[in-house]
């Protein structure tokens, strides 16, 4: 039987989410705040995807940016967090827990997946970030993760196609690898030979604000070179063209 790749689509907004049902995807990961990476999303972005959505969606799971060490009370924001993502009937969450001295947090991974039961778990992209992958792949395997998401340690899924081939090879079937980071029509037929499940891709594209006042000498979010006067969106022509090329 052939070997099929998943294409599941990190969506920041209700539109992309719809997008990528209507481009073909397999699986929406819903989030918000993509300069940070992915944070958790709005509760009703939560519920109003799972009434919008027929195929499977999942739920990031990370209270904050930055580095993924996290204090008590932000593993009892996660724990809730679960809660209400499992009260939407979503069909899985991503998150990732890391110690200080750049392991998996083992514990408190294993915790978080036996909360989320009977939802599934992807361990995110905090594994591009240990001090080991091989052995961090063996403790997300040993916490009962069902997914990994990873660019194979490097800055993209591109750069990282031995790591990510290797982890596959290590994998043997235990978990499932999806590569992501940088995933487009361009490379996707090279990054799925690695041997994955599937890719992880946002299809992002960019489009001019409508608004007609604009004031330049305010940018809310306090960084420079980010316009207010862009909003970005999952491109259904780009996730297409993925979704055909792989399968």
């Amino acid at each position: 039987m052939e070997h099929k790749v998943e294409v599941e689509v990190c969506a920041y907004s209700l539109e992309s989410c719809l997008n990528a049902q209507m481009a073909g995807a397999d699986r929406v990961e819903l989030c918000t705040a993509m300069y940070d990476g992915g944070l958790t999303p709005p509760a009703a972005a939560i519920r109003m995807a799972r009434e919008l959505l027929s195929i499977e969606l999942y739920v990031m799971i990370r209270p904050r940016g930055g580095d993924f060490f996290y204090s008590d009370l932000e593993f009892q924001q996660m724990k809730e967090e679960i809660l209400y993502a499992k009260s939407c009937r979503a069909d899985g969450v991503v998150l990732g827990i890391l110690s200080a001295d750049g392991r998996v947090d083992t514990e408190r991974t294993r915790g978080l997946v036996e909360y989320a039961a009977p939802l599934k778990v992807t361990f995110h992209r905090a594994i591009d970030m240990v001090r080991d992958m091989e052995e961090a792949l063996e403790e997300v395997i040993r916490a009962g993760c069902y997914r990994v998401l990873t660019s194979g340690g490097e800055s993209d899924a591109e750069r990282g196609k031995e790591g990510i081939r290797r982890l596959v090879d290590l994998a043997k079937g235990r978990i499932k690898i999806m590569a992501g980071s940088g995933v487009n029509a361009t490379n996707a037929p090279r990054i799925a030979k690695t041997g994955v499940d599937a890719l992880h891709m946002s299809g992002k594209n960019h489009r001019d604000s409508k608004m007609i006042y604009r004031n330049p000498r305010v940018s809310m979010g306090g960084v420079s070179g980010i316009s207010e006067y862009e909003e970005y969106y999952s491109d259904i022509e780009k996730i297409e063209a993925v979704v055909k090329l792989i399968n």
